[in-house]
């Protein structure tokens, strides 16, 4: 083999490697963009506690570029809370899911919309149906106590017709959307393993038992919060909570705790006023409060709800 021989093969060997190289970059470049890519979603949430009517929780949910609110709070201050929180973020706001049908999850949408109109507004048709149906009369009891933090006008969401929203690529999962009864239901997001939204989890504080008033709705309550269980979430923030919550699952056996509880103390119970006093011994870091009232008027048949 002469020179020129020589130098041809070793050009060529040279020039492969350096293709190889470049290859195995760029293949290393691509799996460090999708390895970016599939960064988790991250979760945190705004709750006013004792500041407020009611110690109701709002979540973020952030990608790179993309945010998702969930639930507006019940106060004009505290929706301006979370405006200001999302555009100190820098991100862009995609959508807002209302996740029940209490005032306390929606009075603050106007405030949200005039600031992102362009946000899509969203809930259940069984949420959208429930809202459309007793949202004049909600205001018409809470707009003289309320007062300047009263909603200036009544937002509507758009009945959503997927379980399933897209924040930069990552899923967030709308669960109990195909039961048959969707009156209930939580979101789960799979790349933070957390659980958020709904009205089904309560910590330290007095858990709202006027809305289910059958056996078979306590039920239904408790197999949700089993089937929570069973996600194996890392995070739990808690519908309603007072305090120092814990944002795992112990929020999830506390409410299931405390509905079980209270079946029982209202079995033994003659009356309300006896129902609450055995609460308030189970639970004597916990003061009464309006909800338990009405939950035990409620469950021992001296009040009808909703009024």
């Amino acid at each position: 083999m002469n020179t020129s021989t020589y130098a041809i093969r070793n050009t060529v060997n040279a020039t492969l490697k350096a293709s190889s190289k470049i290859s195995l970059a760029a293949t290393l470049l691509l799996a460090g963009l999708s390895a970016v890519n599939a960064a988790p979603l991250q979760v945190s949430h705004f709750n006013p506690g004792e500041n407020s009517i009611f110690a109701v929780s709002s979540s973020f949910i952030s990608g790179e570029h993309e945010m998702m609110l969930v639930d507006a709070q019940f106060q004009n201050n505290d929706a301006q809370k979370l405006v200001d929180t999302i555009k100190a973020s820098g991100k862009k706001l995609t959508q807002v899911y209302i996740s029940h049908s209490d005032p306390d999850f929606y009075f603050g949408l106007a405030v949200i919309k005039k600031n992102f109109p362009d946000a899509q507004i969203v809930a259940t048709q069984t949420t959208v149906d429930a809202i459309k149906a007793s949202m004049e009369g909600k205001l018409a009891y809470w707009g003289p106590i309320l007062k300047d933090n009263a909603p200036s006008e009544l937002v509507l969401p758009k009945a959503i017709h997927s379980d399933t929203f897209t924040i930069d690529g990552e899923q967030v999962i709308i669960k109990g959307f195909n039961d048959k009864h969707p009156k209930h239901t939580f979101l789960w997001v799979p790349s933070a393993k957390t659980i958020t939204g709904g009205v089904e989890v309560f910590d330290n504080t007095h858990v709202w038992m006027a809305d289910t008033q059958t056996a078979s709705e306590r039920q239904e309550w408790l197999t949700h919060l089993d089937a929570m269980e069973k996600l194996l979430p890392t995070t739990v923030i808690p519908g309603h909570y007072l305090g120092k919550a814990r944002f795992n699952t112990h929020a999830i056996c506390f409410t299931r705790k405390y509905v079980k509880a209270f079946e029982i103390a209202a079995k033994a119970s003659k009356d309300s006023a006896e129902l609450i006093q055995k609460m308030l011994a189970l639970y004597p870091q916990m003061p009464a409060d309006a909800g338990l009232e009405i939950s035990a008027k409620v469950y021992m048949g001296e009040m009808t709800w909703p009024m």
